[in-house]
């Protein structure tokens, strides 16, 4: 199993880091070799130039100044997202990643003479797995639609295997959470990712 791990979180004290060390410490136990992509420790840009723009287009010009994310993202059959839910969607530095790394002839292949609509580019990924804290309930998190959830499990998601295996986990309310709701969460991190990593 190869497994990367994408975290994106500014403080190494957040509970968010607590999730992404069981999520490490899972990988490490039954020996996938795994790289860990830290977009704040990294100093990740996550703004899509003019100049990016304008090559987004041209594979492999496009890939040029993500060429590492690029390399991991090809390399992983296991991709794992951990980060805090803000504003009911991913930090604007994890969405820069995505706009940046789910790159044309990458992550999916735009339309051509006998396809008219763009195609999954990463159908070597089987494994999908998305860890996130929310400070909202999951009432209003689901009456705003969710649209963190829907990115990552429906967006990225169709552009994986056709059968990956998927699995999600958030703690909500987490401006009010306790060591008991944070402890609840990590076991039921290590289930999903018990049944993920099978």
């Amino acid at each position: 199993m190869r497994a990367l791990v994408v975290y994106c979180h500014p403080r190494a004290e957040s509970f968010t880091a607590a999730v992404r060390d069981r999520v490490i410490g899972k990988l490490a136990a039954i020996g996938a070799d795994t790289r860990l992509s830290d977009l704040y420790a990294r100093g990740f840009d996550p703004v899509l130039t003019a100049d990016e723009h304008k090559s987004y287009l041209d594979c492999p010009e496009n890939c040029a100044p993500v060429t590492r994310d690029v390399e991991d993202l090809r390399w992983c059959d296991t991709l794992i997202f951990v980060y805090p839910t803000w504003w009911y969607g991913p930090p604007a530095l994890l969405k820069g990643w995505l706009d940046r790394v789910l790159l044309p002839d990458v992550a999916f292949l735009m339309p051509d003479d006998v396809h008219t609509a763009i195609r999954p580019g990463l159908q070597h990924i089987t494994r999908l797995g998305v860890f996130t804290t929310c400070g909202a309930s999951r009432w209003l998190t689901f009456l705003v639609g969710a649209p963190g959830k829907r990115t990552f499990l429906r967006g990225v998601g169709f552009l994986c295997a056709p059968r990956a295996k998927k699995t999600f986990a958030a703690h909500y309310l987490m401006d009010g959470s306790s060591d008991e709701s944070r402890r609840r969460h990590l076991n039921r991190v290590d289930a999903k990712l018990d049944r993920l990593l099978k």
